[in-house]
């Protein structure tokens, strides 16, 4: 079911890296939206470092560690919810995983939306199907397939 053939996403981007393509971002979230016929939505990322996200993984995760991505759904209509990003973590990540951290920052991005929009990878099949629309839309925006 289509929304009135608008699928544009509303979001605010909080201290954003100024190597951050803006442009791929909102292609990236318009593919998506556009293929799961999703309606418009309301969301924030938040771009941090190393020592807040460690606190948020620990206060809501219970994992005293830095990660590279944390996602916050919330159950209102209007808002679909939060995305925080670890800089530190993804320059980490993308220098040891030979990617350019413009790239590996897309990624996260995507996989954060789209756990905001109920994608999970807790099991095989539901990490497969996640992976697989992450590469797709990566694909979409001219970024090769980070799995391989």
């Amino acid at each position: 079911m289509a929304h009135n053939g608008t699928y544009t996403p509303l979001y605010d981007i909080i201290d954003a890296p100024d190597s951050l393509d803006r442009v791929a971002l909102e292609r990236a979230l318009i593919y998506i939206l556009q293929d799961l016929e999703e309606k418009p939505c309301l969301f924030t990322i938040k771009f941090t470092d190393d020592t807040e996200i460690q606190q948020l993984n620990k206060d809501f995760r219970g994992k005293d560690k830095p990660t590279n991505v944390l996602s916050f759904p919330n159950d209102s209509e209007d808002y679909l919810g939060d995305i925080a990003i670890s800089i530190d973590t993804i320059k980490r990540e993308a220098e040891e995983q030979g990617k350019p951290y413009e790239h590996h920052t897309l990624h996260m991005i995507i996989h954060g939306f789209l756990h905001l929009l109920g994608f999970d990878h807790i099991d095989d099949d539901e990490a497969e199907e996640m992976e697989s629309f992450e590469i797709a839309v990566l694909q979409e925006i001219g970024i090769k397939n980070p799995y391989i």
